[in-house]
């Protein structure tokens, strides 16, 4: 009986090709399933080794393991790319390498494994966005397109040359999670369709242009710090590129005199100042809503977390702490 064949390619037939696939979350494991819908022979897997995660810091394999474990793949969970680690994806003979989000730099020792070159799934247009973070940097910074890049490795920080690419824009309330899922669909999409073409040598790369490199900024927790005198655009754009991690956060002095931290996870803005002047971060009610005052406009808290405790509307938290509305945010 006749393979079944993807929505993603109806004429299409895998190359008879050892593939190694590397990489760890979502957007990664959105690749590995197409591989394996298009029917690749895939040797082996490399992802980061399960994690504790959350509150409750439960050990949670990633996304890309247990894809591989439901088909039976090979898996390596590594600590580190080390010699032992390099033997055994030798010892796998790849003739092509993916890599998607796989969370570490690969040494050269393994670029030169594969006679098909180490083929990286990129979320941006590249240069613009080289590094670890490329869709919230793009949020952050409000570009209104990016896109994937299937680029050559080398031993450089994504600056090897440029096999495919394609645009996609951004909406102006699309935040990270969402961009993240677009992109891994359309990486996917992008890879089975260029993969076939590029075993067959028919396309070339090209090296990266010259002008329009952008470097990612590397995000950590108190990057989601707020600074109220900042215009409310620039604040809402931090907040859709920092979701869901590390989140947006402000602190507020209580008149009890004690500080605390208050993580916002969702909320809107409004780009014109209120009618009478405030100082940037006073909380204000406007109408039915609750309003921050910012350097230029307001954001409107929906949901809001007061540290150590659970996550509620703003209306909630109002009930609990009246003495939020009149306070001025740090």
């Amino acid at each position: 009986m006749p393979s079944k064949k993807t929505a993603l390619h109806q004429d299409f037939k895998a190359p008879q090709v050892s593939v190694v696939f590397m990489g760890t979350p979502e957007f990664a494991a959105t690749a590995l399933k197409a591989l394996i819908q298009e029917q690749y022979h895939i040797v082996g897997v490399v992802t980061q080794p399960d994690r504790k995660v959350g509150r409750k810091q439960e050990l949670t394999a990633p996304p890309v393991k247990l894809l591989a474990e439901k088909h039976a793949l090979t898996i390596l969970q590594p600590e580190k790319l080390d010699a032992a680690t390099i033997d055994t994806i030798r010892a796998w003979k790849p003739d092509v390498i993916i890599v998607a989000a796989y969370g570490k730099i690969l040494p050269e020792a393994i670029l030169r494994l594969p006679g098909f070159s180490c083929i990286n799934i990129h979320a941006s247009l590249l240069p613009r966005w080289r590094g670890a973070s490329p869709v919230a940097n793009a949020l952050i910074a409000s570009d209104t397109e990016t896109g994937i890049t299937l680029m050559e490795l080398d031993a450089g920080m994504d600056t090897g040359p440029i096999i495919t690419a394609v645009k996609t824009s951004i909406s102006p309330d699309e935040r990270a999670p969402e961009l993240l899922d677009r992109l891994g669909a359309l990486g996917a999409t992008l890879l089975v369709q260029t993969l076939p073409r590029w075993i067959t040598r028919q396309i070339t790369a090209l090296p990266q242009p010259e002008t329009g490199i952008m470097l990612c900024q590397l995000i950590d927790r108190e990057d989601g710090r707020l600074f109220w005198t900042a215009p409310a655009d620039e604040i809402y754009n931090r907040y859709r590129g920092l979701s869901p991690w590390p989140g947006i956060f402000t602190y507020w002095k209580r008149a009890t005199d004690d500080t605390v931290r208050i993580k916002l996870h969702t909320i809107s803005l409004q780009k014109t100042a209120p009618a009478i002047s405030h100082p940037a971060g006073t909380v204000l009610e406007i109408g039915e809503k609750v309003g921050i005052v910012t350097g230029t406009g307001i954001i409107f808290p929906t949901m809001l977390q007061l540290e150590g405790k659970e996550i509620v509307s703003i209306e909630e938290f109002i009930k609990g702490y009246p003495d939020f509305i009149g306070s001025v945010l740090m």
